[in-house]
C-alpha cells in the first residue's frame, strides 16, 4: 500500500510517546491485572496474559513490576475492577475511528472520549457505526531482523495464519480470531516470542486525508491514546509521503 498506512502511523508518533514510560507502563499493568482476572494468573494456560507479558517485555518493563502485578492481581484485590469498553466515532476528513479502553470509570471515560473528538473536528457515534469497516483480526507483530520476508512468510502459512505484511517496521501476521491461540503458539515455536501479540482492528478500506485533516486527526489520536482509560485505538487513514514529511519537519 503506498503511503503511510494507520498501523506505519501509529508507530510514527510512538516515538514520542515512549517517553511517557509512566503512562506507558501503567496502561500495561492494567492489561495484565484484567487478563488475571478474566483468566488465570499462569500465562502458560491464559493466552491473554502471555500477550499482555509479551507487550510489557516489549516495552522494557522491568520482570518485578510484571511479577507483581500479576500476584496483586491473583490475589483477589478489588480495589482495581476495570470493565472493557468500546468507543466508535469519525475523525477529521470522515476517517474511521474505534477506540478500546479500560475504565474503573464509565461516566468519566465516556467524558473524555467525546470531549476529544469534539475538540478535533469529530464526533462519537453509537456502538457498531463504523466497526463494520474494519476486521476483526488476530495480529502477531515481529521486528524485521526475526527474518526476512519470505522465511516470516514461510512460517506464517504453516502456522495458518491468513495474511503477512513485512516492510522495514517488521512483520504483521494476521489471523482469524478463532485461530489467534493456535496461529501465535505455532509462530512463538518456529521464530520465538512475538513483540506484539493481540486482536485488533484492520481496516478493510482506508481514506486518504489532506494536510489539514491529517494535522487534526493526528492531534486527536493523540489525545485519545495518550488517556489513561484508553488501551487501544484503530482508524482507517492514509496520509501521503509527502504530507507525513512536512507535519513531521
Amino acid at each position: 500500500m503506498a503511503g503511510h498506512s494507520q498501523f506505519k502511523n501509529i508507530m510514527y508518533r510512538k516515538g514520542a510517546q515512549d517517553a511517557k514510560r509512566a503512562k506507558l507502563f501503567a496502561k500495561l499493568i492494567r492489561e495484565v491485572t484484567v487478563s488475571v482476572k478474566t483468566g488465570q494468573p499462569d500465562p502458560d494456560a491464559n493466552p491473554r496474559l502471555r500477550a499482555a507479558i509479551a507487550a510489557a517485555k516489549a516495552a522494557n518493563m522491568p520482570k518485578d513490576n510484571i511479577e507483581r502485578a500479576i500476584k496483586k492481581a491473583a490475589g483477589g484485590d478489588d480495589s482495581e475492577n476495570y470493565e472493557e469498553v468500546r468507543y466508535e466515532g469519525f475523525g477529521p476528513g470522515g476517517v474511521a475511528v474505534i477506540v478500546e479502553a479500560l475504565t474503573d470509570n464509565r461516566n468519566r471515560t465516556a467524558s473524555d472520549v467525546r470531549t476529544a473528538f469534539s475538540k478535533h473536528g469529530g464526533n462519537l457515534a453509537e456502538t457498531g457505526a463504523v466497526s463494520f469497516m474494519f476486521e476483526r483480526v488476530g495480529l502477531i507483530h515481529y521486528p524485521a531482523d526475526v527474518g526476512d520476508a519470505e522465511t516470516v512468510f514461510e512460517a506464517a502459512l504453516e502456522a495458518g495464519a491468513g495474511d503477512v505484511d513485512s516492510s522495514s517496521d517488521g512483520h504483521d501476521i494476521y489471523c482469524a480470531p478463532d485461530d489467534f491461540s493456535t496461529v501465535r503458539e505455532a509462530l512463538e515455536a518456529s521464530l520465538g516470542e512475538p513483540e506484539t501479540a493481540r486482536l485488533d482492528w484492520k481496516p478493510q478500506n482506508t481514506v486518504e486525508v489532506d494536510e489539514g485533516a491529517a494535522e487534526t486527526l493526528l492531534k486527536l489520536l493523540d489525545v485519545l491514546e495518550d488517556s489513561d482509560d484508553v488501551q487501544r485505538v484503530a482508524a482507517n487513514f492514509e496520509i501521503s509521503d509527502d504530507v507525513m514529511q512536512r507535519l513531521s519537519a
